[in-house]
């Protein structure tokens, strides 16, 4: 028993501390590029899991959409999500590909391990908005000749 002794876990954490039910999804950079999953349905008062074990990125970027009250927490970074449970592999094209496109907020982790997000009420940055330049930053390792997020237009 004493081996099973409480270890500190590496994982990117999401805690919800209003009282709804939280929509939450994230992007990241994989080795098959940009990549947005979701959505982790995060009860109030309560945490999740998004991403387990030890970080490999030093960005990371969130969305959440309070179910109750309709709010939103998210930034200025595009990413491409869907209605129901989704992993997509790309930013580009999210109309065209029958994806929506939603503002995601930037988490700069410095390369730690592991990373925890607190959502409580009035931390939800606004709703999603326009911006001029609206892409994730690179790793500095990216491979040469990966692209990076852009704005699109509607359809």
């Amino acid at each position: 028993m004493a081996g099973l002794s409480a270890q500190a876990k590496a994982d990117f954490r999401v805690c919800n501390g209003t009282s709804d039910l939280v929509g939450v999804a994230i992007g990241y950079r994989a080795a098959e590029g940009w990549t947005t999953e979701g959505w982790w349905q995060v009860p109030g008062s309560s945490c999740a899991t998004l991403i387990k074990g030890e970080l490999s990125s030093r960005y990371y970027y969130l969305y959440a959409e309070d179910a109750g009250r309709g709010g939103r927490w998210g930034g200025p970074i595009d990413m491409c999500v869907a209605d129901k449970e989704f992993k997509v592999v790309g930013v580009h094209d999210c109309f065209a590909r029958g994806y929506q496109r939603m503002g995601f907020k930037e988490y700069d982790t410095g390369r730690q391990g592991s990373w925890m997000v607190q959502l409580t009420a009035g931390s939800g940055g606004g709703q999603s908005q326009s911006a001029d330049s609206n892409t994730p930053k690179e790793p500095p390792a990216a491979p040469s000749g990966s692209a990076a997020p852009n704005k699109e237009s509607a359809p």
